[in-house]
């Protein structure tokens, strides 16, 4: 992604809207930070995938604004790369500035793929829940809002799904969070790879002002949280694929 490219997508209605809220929305600056100062290292799920022999698995979340859930993810260690996308909707639909509009069933997510050897799915709903965004949330984060911003995870499997039912109820049960937990387990949903201007967005511009009000501290939370399960360098998209 080159300077001039980044700079004629600011153009785009959507990337627009969500930078200047970074930096006039108090109500998106203050929540961006309620979210970071309120963030905890909730237990563990009980039930987790059964240890395999497989070397690659991909998970599927969803947790408001792409970006900064996929710069958490890839600083996790065990994380090979993750694609920001769209979950939830169709293949027509799964374009930025339609997603946008709230109405086409996507959610923006993110697919992480991981080697379950080194790091297990019931881990990263930990993380997912504990850092990555605000599971409390209704149809929003920070300054986003919309359905497109839900709290969702895809499973891709019916063992994942079981896992991530087993621990949404555990965490609900304990009364884990302040409020009810809004994170929906949604089946049957493909994931669409968002547009390339996207992709790494947080580790390559970590100096834009929506990144560093809402996300720089979700991956600072990680660190603090998860300090065994943080790497330093965070592994990119565009290194993975050679792109």
């Amino acid at each position: 992604m080159t300077s001039s490219f980044f700079l004629s997508g600011l153009s785009r209605r959507g990337l627009f809207r969500r930078l200047a809220f970074a930096l006039v929305a108090a109500t998106g600056l203050w929540q961006g930070a309620a979210h970071c100062e309120n963030a905890r290292a909730v237990a563990a799920p009980t039930q987790d995938e059964a240890p395999g022999i497989g070397h690659v698995e991909k998970a599927v979340l969803a947790g408001g604004c792409f970006w900064g859930v996929q710069g958490v993810f890839e600083h996790v260690q065990g994380v090979e790369h993750v694609v920001s996308g769209y979950a939830g909707g169709t293949a027509e639909t799964a374009h930025y500035e339609t997603v946008g509009g709230g109405r086409t069933g996507h959610a923006e997510s993110v697919e992480v793929t991981f080697d379950p050897t080194q790091v297990s799915y019931g881990t990263l709903l930990q993380i997912f829940l504990s850092v990555a965004h605000d599971p409390t949330e209704v149809n929003r984060q920070g300054p986003d809002s919309g359905t497109q911003y839900r709290s969702a995870i895809f499973p891709a499997t019916e063992e994942q799904q079981r896992v991530a039912q087993a621990y949404i109820a555990e965490l609900g049960a304990g009364h884990a969070f302040g409020a009810p937990i809004a994170t929906r387990i949604e089946t049957n949903a493909h994931f669409y790879p968002a547009e390339d201007y996207h992709q790494d967005f947080l580790a390559l511009h970590p100096a834009t002002p929506y990144i560093v009000v809402n996300d720089l501290p979700k991956v600072a939370q990680l660190k603090r949280l998860f300090p065994t399960r943080y790497r330093e360098q965070p592994v990119l998209l565009t290194t993975a694929t050679g792109h």
